[in-house]
């Protein structure tokens, strides 16, 4: 098994106080592998699945040539090139009930979208261009040969693949199975995902606050967005600031997922001790992430039963709710894609934008601040949604971009151009 810590040491530029979010994401997504197992589900539990197997045509589809448009099918040669074309109309082709019979020179037949073609047409005119007088159809010049015509499996062809393994079913790829005539498919298990939060300063909902408590709120953000990545989510509450608790917490948590996210208990005042309860457990890079919101991170292993056994990898996040979120869209969620089979794991998109309030920032970390984006004399632009502390949760819930200010960069003034990952799809 891969040793965490000695697959970081070997990287030039590794700094377990300092690492930048890139080649952090990197190094993480190198270390990891899909979860094995599968299941077979009915085509409509198959939504936001991952497939674990090549979907194989077992058609062509189309199966038949056929028209694209409504229209007329004809023999190319026979239609003139610098003038109109007379045919005879010698009957229909509906979508789903073909014509009977051949057509031979000097005729055609009406078809209608998806109507098999007949045998001997090779072109299809679309009806708005033609005229029809009696049993007889009019036809332009400057037809081309094979126009507005599907042929059979120009869309998938029996046998081969029609969507690859790793890829997650989304409504067009749900829609290709069912054309299939497919009713079941074969998809990875979910991601187990084991969540806590740690601090005896938290209290659960429906509890009253003690003086200096808070409510966590970590865990139902933690949920929501594990949720939408369609794991399995064992939620394990809050655990204290006791040793004993904390390591009965990690061992259950790792014999029962693929994945443990923790909040809270990684800034400098508690690092060295969670530090040294994940070593006993387990293999843990901790390290400071050169970014903020979300400086303090830990990732690792937990193999609280041996090496023999796989364990569950680690991601110790801040405590502070907007850092969480940070964290876990940079970090978490590409490593959940990975160890739910999706290949390739893609990086989040960036555009340029217009900043049109100046933004104070220090070289040497990325910045992700919260924004909204508008349109103004046609162009793209963006503002911070107000105070951007790590623990102002409605800075993210008012934002529809990360406002994202690279490693090296410095401070912002208006009318400066930024890079912005759009929230849609996202979160």
């Amino acid at each position: 098994m891969t040793s965490i810590l000695q697959a970081f040491s070997c990287a030039d530029d590794y700094d377990p106080n300092s690492l930048p979010v890139d080649r952090a994401r990197e190094l993480i997504l190198g270390l990891l592998s899909p979860v094995t197992g599968h299941e077979r589900v009915f085509v409509r539990q198959a939504l936001d699945r991952v497939l674990s197997d090549d979907v194989i045509s077992p058609i062509d589809v189309p199966a038949h040539d056929n028209s694209a448009m409504d229209g007329w099918a004809v023999r190319f040669g026979d239609l003139a090139t610098n003038a109109e074309t007379r045919l005879k109309n010698i009957g229909t082709a509906f979508a789903g009930r073909a014509f009977e019979g051949k057509v031979g020179a000097g005729e055609a037949v009406r078809i209608m979208t998806g109507g098999v073609l007949p045998q001997g047409v090779d072109c299809v005119v679309i009806q708005e261009v033609t005229q029809v007088e009696g049993d007889a159809v009019i036809i332009p010049p400057g037809q081309r040969q094979g126009q507005n015509l599907r042929r059979a499996g120009e869309d998938l062809q029996a046998g081969r693949p029609a969507i690859p393994a790793g890829r997650k079913l989304r409504p067009a790829e749900i829609g290709i199975v069912a054309s299939l005539g497919i009713g079941e498919v074969s998809v990875r298990r979910r991601v187990r995902v084991a969540i806590f939060s740690t601090g005896d300063e938290l209290c659960s909902i429906g509890m009253p606050l003690a003086e200096g408590a808070v409510y966590d709120s970590n865990r139902y953000t933690l949920w929501g967005m594990l949720t939408r990545l369609g794991c399995e989510v064992i939620d394990m509450g809050v655990v204290r600031d006791d040793p004993a608790a904390l390591e009965a917490a990690f061992r259950e948590a790792a014999a029962c997922s693929d994945a443990i996210i923790t909040s809270g208990g990684v800034s400098v005042g508690e690092a060295d001790f969670i530090k040294q309860l994940m070593a006993q457990l387990g293999e843990v890079a901790f390290w400071k992430i050169a970014m903020k919101p979300g400086r303090p991170m830990a990732f690792g292993r937990i193999q609280p039963d041996g090496a023999d056994r796989p364990g569950a990898w680690l991601f110790g996040l801040p405590g502070n709710p907007v850092a969480v979120m940070v964290a876990f869209y940079q970090f978490v969620q590409p490593a959940i894609l990975k160890l739910a089979g999706i290949e390739p794991v893609k990086p989040v998109p960036g555009f340029p934008a217009r900043c049109v309030e100046p933004m104070k920032k220090g070289r040497g970390r990325t910045e992700f601040q919260r924004g909204i984006l508008f349109q103004e004399n046609g162009e793209w632009c963006v503002r911070p949604t107000g105070a951007q502390g790590s623990g102002v949760l409605r800075s993210m819930a008012d934002a529809d971009c990360f406002i994202v200010l690279e490693h090296e960069r410095d401070k912002v003034a208006a009318g400066d151009t930024v890079m912005v990952q759009l929230m849609n799809g996202l979160v």
